[in-house]
């Protein structure tokens, strides 16, 4: 039987600012990427995250990022290597705290944003990424885009590399992802998102911005938290899953 985890990115707000309706993803989805307090996020939203992530069963991870509050991770930064690897591994560590607390832990690590885009080709900054994860935890499995410099250098070092996709964001031809900033790069048609969703869990097709047909081998789906309408499109997407014989279960 085939088989799928759907990922979201959860506890993207600041204070009394949410964004993401993290109660209802999590009674959708498998996994839940924790922002950590650099792209979003701060104590009391990791603890409480963790703590509805470990009633319903749903595997904790962290989503690291560049140190970017004000532009939401999505800027892009230059972090001297070694300063990235230890921001990662703090990351990393504060989210084990509240994972620890609520009878969990922290099962995998993923990147955010800019810092997403930029381990796909840089092997400084993948490098830097992965020394930070071998130095919080050296058995930690690493989500990222199918044939990225982080998810190379992952396996090097002995850990875990998962291969993820993006139902609602546009591929090039080459498999990387369309630019935020370009017309088209994110896919709002529901209907789209969930039919994309099946191809990817089932074949890996997708059809790329150029109308291409490309194949996205993934072990892990990401749904994306902070669009509209976010948890019923999740409840679609599972509910088509299950209905075609995909079982829906976590990586790790």
């Amino acid at each position: 039987m085939t088989a799928i985890d759907l990922n979201a990115d959860l506890g993207e707000g600041f204070g009394r600012w949410r964004l993401t309706d993290d109660e209802q993803l999590l009674s959708v989805v498998t996994s839940a990427n924790v922002a950590c307090g650099f792209h979003a996020g701060d104590a009391a939203t990791m603890r409480r995250v963790c703590e509805l992530a470990a009633e319903r069963g749903v595997t904790i991870g962290a989503q690291v990022s560049y140190r970017d509050l004000a532009g939401f991770g999505r800027r892009a930064m230059d972090v001297p290597p070694a300063e990235l690897a230890a921001e990662v591994a703090y990351q990393i560590g504060a989210l084990e705290v509240f994972a620890r607390a609520a009878g969990a832990r922290v099962a995998y690590v993923k990147p955010h944003g800019a810092l997403y885009n930029r381990v796909v080709h840089d092997e400084e900054q993948a490098g830097a990424v992965v020394e930070g994860v071998v130095l919080a935890d050296g058995s930690l499995p690493v989500l990222g885009l199918p044939g990225s410099r982080l998810l190379e250098l992952a396996a090097k070092a002995g850990l875990p590399a998962v291969r993820e996709a993006f139902a609602d964001r546009a591929y090039t031809d080459e498999g990387t992802l369309v630019p935020r900033d370009l017309d088209g790069a994110v896919v709002t048609d529901p209907d789209t998102v969930v039919e994309r969703s099946l191809n990817l869990a089932r074949s890996g097709a997708v059809v790329a911005h150029s109308g291409a047909h490309i194949l996205v081998r993934a072990r892990s789906l990401c749904l994306h938290g902070d669009t509209p309408g976010a948890v019923e499109l999740a409840r679609r997407v599972r509910e088509r899953l299950v209905a075609a014989g995909v079982r829906v279960k976590a990586f790790a």
